[in-house]
């Protein structure tokens, strides 16, 4: 009664549901309080298809001061992003298309003319082996945007245009600023007085350019954060130094990640890391430290910022050389969510420890000494604690996997890039105690496996993960028909959680044959079906 008969601002966080949940949400909660809601958040590319059809219903949206829309087919945004300029409270704004997006100019332009937007968050898809075009802002000459997060790959060459629109701008977060042999500055009269963080991954952006770009634009950042690689001069602290005293005056905090083939040379390679123990850096308490990948010897140098290491996420060698490299430990990894480990030989001396670690991605099986993973892990990682775990190594065994999960009980989500089943015994491993713990236990609930299933393997990971509810997977074509008629058996009890599947890749006429085999079947009464960019989306 409180929330129906009063004027509160309404908060809509959907979380992951089934479709008729949905509906039933949306009917007895959305559309009467439409007026009401404030904050909305929509994560499956099937709802936004419901709520704003026709996209001129987001007018009715009168109070809605943040807009969250993840997974989103992209050929929805422009109609909706059209219309929601007319919103008088529209103030964040968070986008993540789930395919590729064809035209991020007109995005971008309909993104800058939200009236009262001052947060933005935009990733979006671009295809790596294609080139990057500029994007060009028209006639637009403001935005009132202050805070600019865009997660994905941007031209250098279009900066220069957006800062002339972006007066006000206070925090700027660039994913990955790809430049070019041409790359080039625009020498616009622009002061960015408000501009005082600045953190950006730099793909083909020589030293020279971005001193340009420091010149032209960074004059009163505070906080600078740079990813950067393969150009030696980025090492270079003389030039880091003379530049900062003469264009960055404000500068509070360097925060560098810099990796870098030093070509067996590393004797060199650790007398650029001396310099930067000089006054000018001592004086300001900017710390570094450095680390080798030994799968190519000392071929592969990490030089960053430390003590405090500041950034979430860090990447982690055990293959370090205490003689050549004494300082390579750190002290304070407080800030660190997510652990890369990189490594195939495991150490038990290591003596890192992150203690807030919500998310392990492991690239590699790596050997250990005594033969246990998890326990090798559980030195520098609370296990317990982790929310996501990514095993991108294409030799992971599966019973390390399943012990790996007796270790994590609060695992959530899950992304494995095969399932090394060749050899095992799926049988013997289903009846093996850990196994059974593991299934009874766990509490995945998002499941994404880069790998072909069989029928037989699919059986296996139902019976494993029975608490999954949404499963993107690789199904081979020929078995689609049959794990399809399993899924939705009546002798099926692993499933009853499951309510959204996503099979990737997959070809197109699959989602005509797919139609055709629930409705022959009778297996579904109530369900949605999509096919974008080689993914057949299925939700019921």
């Amino acid at each position: 009664n409180l929330l129906i008969n009063t004027n509160l601002p309404i908060q809509i966080n959907i979380p992951t549901m089934s479709k008729t949940n949905f509906e039933l949400y949306h009917q007895n909660m959305i559309k009467p309080n439409k007026h009401r809601i404030n904050l909305l958040h929509l994560s499956n590319p099937f709802t936004v298809d419901i709520i704003f059809s026709p996209p001129r219903l987001i007018l009715q949206f009168i109070q809605l001061e943040t807009l969250i829309l993840d997974n989103i087919d992209a050929k929805y945004l422009h109609n909706i992003l059209k219309h929601s300029i007319l919103l008088p409270k529209l103030y964040s704004l968070v986008l993540t298309p789930i395919d590729y997006v064809q035209d991020l100019s007109t995005l971008f332009i309909y993104i800058f003319r939200l009236p009262k937007l001052k947060s933005c968050k935009f990733t979006y898809r671009t295809k790596d082996d294609e080139e990057l075009l500029p994007i060009f802002l028209a006639d637009l000459k403001h935005s009132s945007i202050e805070y600019l997060v865009i997660n994905s790959r941007f031209p250098f060459d279009s900066l220069s245009d957006f800062f002339f629109c972006l007066s006000n701008l206070r925090y700027l977060s660039i994913n990955c600023l790809v430049g070019s042999r041409h790359s080039d500055i625009h020498n616009y009269p622009i002061v960015l007085k408000h501009l005082k963080h600045v953190s950006m991954k730099l793909d083909y952006i020589h030293f020279n350019l971005l001193k340009k770009l420091i010149k032209h634009f960074f004059r009163h950042v505070e906080v600078l954060r740079l990813t950067t690689q393969f150009y030696h001069a980025y090492l270079n602290a003389k030039r880091w130094q003379e530049l900062i005293q003469t264009h960055m005056p404000n500068l509070r905090i360097f925060d560098i990640h810099h990796e870098d083939s030093i070509e067996d040379n590393h004797i060199l390679y650790h007398n650029l890391m001396e310099e930067f123990n000089s006054l000018f850096w001592i004086e300001r308490q900017w710390f570094f430290a450095h680390q080798h990948d030994w799968q190519q010897t000392l071929d592969s140098g990490i030089f960053y910022s430390t003590n405090p290491y500041r950034r979430k996420d860090y990447t982690f060698y055990w293959e370090l050389d205490q003689q050549l490299c004494p300082h390579i430990q750190e002290n304070n990894l407080n800030s660190v969510k997510h652990v890369h480990i990189c490594s195939k030989q495991a150490r038990n001396n290591c003596v890192n420890y992150f203690p807030n670690v919500t998310k392990l991605t492991i690239k590699h099986f790596f050997q250990t000494s005594d033969h246990s993973i998890s326990i090798t892990l559980n030195r520098m990682i609370p296990l317990k604690q982790l929310t996501k775990l990514v095993i991108e190594s294409y030799d992971f065994p599966f019973e390390e996997i399943v012990k790996l999960l007796y270790f994590t009980p609060n695992l959530h989500t899950l992304k494995l890039d095969l399932l090394p089943l060749y050899k095992t015994n799926l049988k013997v491993l289903q009846q093996n105690e850990i196994f059974q713990y593991v299934s009874n236990r766990n509490h995945v609930r998002n499941l994404d496996l880069r790998h072909w299933c069989t029928l037989k393997h699919f059986r296996l990971i139902m019976n494993l993960f029975s608490q999954v509810e949404y499963l993107k997977t690789g199904i081979e074509r020929k078995e689609i028909q049959k794990i399809i008629e399993f899924l939705f058996s009546k002798t099926n009890n692993k499933t009853h959680h499951l309510f959204f599947l996503c099979i990737s890749p997959t070809p197109k006429i699959c989602l005509q044959e797919l139609k055709d085999l629930i409705q022959s079947e009778n297996l579904l009464d109530h369900y949605s079906i999509k096919y974008i960019k080689r993914n057949l989306y299925l939700w019921w």
